[in-house]
């Protein structure tokens, strides 16, 4: 361990990971500003103090095949983190969701004697249950975002608890859906949609183009706004064909993206973490996803659930339209969209199950609880 101060050491593997890793290194600096901090770092967590060993886009990716053209880059991740950990011997590594690297990191930090605590569980409910028996024997505390995995883990006989879900503390109370429409100067009187293709480039190539035909044909059996909403990580260039769109004109949001899907009626969402974040926000969505077709044959060998979109999964029925693969076309979303735009009492109840939903997933302030069990594991 160092002499000069106790360190912690971090690794996230995406976007979602970055944003709750910068949440909890604030925290954790309110409790001892000495701590110094190193990992992998994102766009949010290097405007913390945090010390970046490279960064995570290097090793981000979508999906089991898109993985394998990744692979270079991420063995050279794991030797660089492996290293790290050997020489500096942290007095805590804390690993936040990306399991295919950061098991492995569990395991040597146990050998190395270094605690370990896992926020954000790997979806081991969902598919690849064995590696519960890896974290019972690597991990010392997990630190879950969703009530349902405490009596997973309590069954494998694994420290855990449940610390509400990050996305609580960012997005915070669901704003009036007028005032939101009169701040982005959107017009009165017109259903808004909002398209929300994904994260990733590759999501969006697969997502946008049903979405932008289907836009096309809800436009001429009704008159609508539509906005796309663009991820952080999506450039704008990315999104250059939205301008040649006319009828309808498609407005690009890339700044308050929270007020954007506030304002609209209905989002068409890519299945991640986006669809929790419209699920908080209380709109009613479709969720789209599209990936190779060997990918998919794999999750559907591995996978163990009956819905992929979290609001679906969490609330233990469909509050979500989901449309995969061959069922992403134009013509679906078309259909989906309006029968939920033409019946005002399946909105309602919708938005009334998402409260519910919204209650489930605990009270703000998740990142100050971890910083707390964080703490109590360096004592």
């Amino acid at each position: 361990m160092s002499a000069g101060g106790k360190q912690v050491m971090l690794v996230v593997g995406e976007a979602s990971g970055d944003i709750h890793g910068a949440h909890l290194v604030q925290a954790l600096l309110r409790r001892d500003p000495s701590l110094r901090i190193f990992g992998v770092a994102g766009e949010q967590l290097r405007r913390t103090r945090f010390e970046s060993l490279f960064d995570v886009s290097e090793i981000a990716g979508m999906g089991l095949t898109e993985l394998f053209g990744n692979l270079r880059r991420l063995w050279g991740a794991y030797q660089l983190l492996r290293r790290s950990l050997r020489e500096r011997r942290p007095n805590l590594l804390v690993l936040i969701d990306f399991p295919e690297i950061n098991l492995r990191l569990a395991k040597l930090a146990k050998e190395l004697r270094v605690p370990v605590l896992y926020y954000v569980s790997p979806q081991i409910w969902a598919w690849r249950r064995g590696r519960v028996r890896q974290i019972a024997r690597w991990v010392d505390r997990m630190a879950v975002i969703f009530p349902f995995e405490v009596p997973f883990y309590e069954r494998h006989g694994v420290k855990v608890t449940f610390v509400g879900h990050p996305l609580l503390d960012t997005i915070g109370v669901p704003k009036d859906k007028e005032q939101l429409r009169a701040k982005l100067g959107l017009e009165a009187g017109k259903f808004i949609i909002a398209l929300l293709p994904g994260s990733r480039r590759k999501e969006v190539a697969n997502h946008l183009p049903a979405m932008l035909t289907a836009a096309r044909q809800l436009h001429r059996a009704a008159d609508v706004q539509i906005l796309c909403v663009r991820a952080s990580t999506i450039g704008q260039e990315e999104l250059g064909e939205l301008s040649d769109f006319q009828e309808p004109k498609i407005r690009i949001v890339s700044e308050d993206r929270y007020d954007a899907i506030g304002a609209a009626d209905l989002v068409w969402v890519a299945s991640g973490t986006a669809t929790l974040e419209t699920g908080l926000l209380l709109k009613p969505m479709i969720i789209v996803y599209r990936m190779s077709w060997l990918t998919y044959w794999l999750a559907r060998l591995l996978v163990r659930v009956e819905a992929i979109g979290m609001v679906n999964l969490i609330a233990g029925e469909k509050l979500a339209p989901e449309l995969i693969q061959g069922e992403l076309t134009p013509a679906r979303i078309v259909a989906e969209s309006q029968a939920i735009l033409n019946d005002d009492a399946k909105r309602a109840s919708i938005i009334e199950r998402l409260k519910k939903l919204r209650e489930r997933l605990g009270a703000p302030g998740a990142s100050e609880r971890v910083a707390d069990i964080a703490v109590a594991m360096m004592a």
